[in-house]
């Protein structure tokens, strides 16, 4: 039995499919079953921007899952894969089905009532002991949030780093992924090539997905909460699906200081396993009303929150604090920064080359955001990898690639 998340315009909904390796007509047949959204109106992608189309013809520039012999096990899609859903019309969402309990049906007993109870309290301790920023990579993030999007937008992006045997994460780079923000939500345009390569590049160093980063706006400042409802869903629904215990998300925004200026400050938690929890089983409102107090996240069900049942928790409930630290890792964040307001070309590669020419090869290179620009040209089984353990040893880069990487350099001028 496989689940895959569905989502669409109305939401995020599961869908139940008997064996993983059936082929995408199949899967449109199980939508039209199961959500009840005709074959015929149906447009699926595993990239999340067909969410963005706004007519018809935009909706066909999504070929990804249009054919309908393809199998979906082919296009990685598995237990727990996200697919995205947009049609034509209306329909109505299918409701749950009710089952009768007491004298018109069989009868609850104290392990049913149990059952059916979710108790949500404060978690104390978190799975991660601390975590500390590379003093470059946290502020070439901030800088150009501060600086450039003047915290008007909201923006995001994924940690990495190292988790020690007793739980202390190191954050050495920041991937910033493609991405739309506004004041108060943040898509993240996950591009699997991309995301690959970087994964590729951050194996070779020794170092792994660790957590995820974004910014809160000015706008938001003003509203009184910690996180946000659709803070505390992206936030769980990316915990859960990294899978490590350590996993932490950082959160960036402007405080007024006593002088009445303002300062960038930046605050870490983990998701409570209570939240993280809550999410994978689907417990919480996906589709957020415009009057909901973002302070409260609305579950479907009543939960019980002290002695209360109740269908709306504090955020601050499912919030661990973590405690931050900073340190000077191996690598430095001087090179142009991907999915950025201006595209980074190659032109940039020899301006990095010419500028750092009196540093040893190894050390100019030792940035992720420059090797990933030349993971674009290189091949990322036998290349990367290679680049990547000098990086992680210092040690000499070969001549071979010295030359290929000035080469590659030099086409652009």
């Amino acid at each position: 039995m496989v689940m895959i998340r569905v989502r669409s315009r109305d939401g995020l909904e599961r869908l139940t499919v008997d064996n993983p390796h059936i082929k995408v007509a199949e899967l449109n047949a199980l939508i039209e079953k199961q959500l009840r959204v005709p074959v015929s109106k149906q447009t699926l992608s595993k990239n999340q921007n067909l969410l963005l189309a706004k007519t018809p013809d935009d909706m066909l520039r999504f070929t990804d899952m249009s054919n309908p012999q393809t199998l979906i096990s082919s296009l990685g899609i598995s237990h727990g894969s996200m697919i995205y859903l947009a049609y034509e019309g209306e329909r109505k969402v299918a409701g749950r089905a009710v089952r009768p309990f007491g004298s018109f049906g069989r009868k609850m007993t104290m392990n049913d009532l149990i059952a059916k109870q979710m108790r949500v309290t404060r978690q104390e301790n978190p799975h991660c002991k601390s975590v500390s920023f590379d003093r470059d990579a946290a502020n070439a993030f901030q800088h150009y949030v501060n600086e450039s999007l003047a915290f008007a937008v909201k923006r995001g992006g994924f940690m990495y780093g190292t988790v020690s045997e007793d739980g202390k994460v190191e954050v050495d780079f920041i991937y910033e992924p493609p991405q739309q923000g506004t004041e108060e939500n943040l898509i993240l345009m996950r591009n699997s090539d991309e995301e690959n390569l970087v994964e590729a590049i951050a194996l070779g160093l020794g170092m792994r997905k660790v957590g995820f980063i974004f910014t809160q706006t000015i706008g938001q400042n003003k509203k009184g909460y910690t996180l946000s409802n659709s803070e505390i869903l992206q936030a769980a629904e990316l915990h859960g699906q990294s899978g490590l215990k350590e996993w932490v998300t950082a959160v960036v925004k402007l405080e007024v200081n006593e002088d009445g200026g303002a300062d960038v400050h930046f605050e870490t938690f983990q998701m409570s396993d209570m939240c993280v929890r809550l999410f994978k089983e689907g417990w919480f409102e996906s589709e957020i009303r415009t009057d909901a107090d973002p302070k409260l996240s609305r579950m479907k069900k009543n939960v019980v929150v002290g002695v209360k049942d109740t269908k709306e928790v504090d955020n601050d409930f499912f919030l661990v604090v973590v405690k931050i630290m900073d340190h000077q890792g191996p690598l430095s964040s001087t090179f142009p920064i991907e999915n950025r307001n201006t595209p980074v070309t190659m032109r940039a590669l020899k301006n990095h080359l010419d500028r750092t020419k009196n540093l040893p090869f190894v050390k100019l290179i030792s940035d992720f955001h420059l090797l990933l620009l030349l993971g674009r040209h290189l091949d990322i089984s036998s290349d990367i990898p290679a680049l990547a353990e000098c990086v992680q040893g210092q040690t000499t880069v070969p001549e071979g690639y010295q030359l290929l990487i000035e080469s590659i350099a030099s086409a652009s001028s």
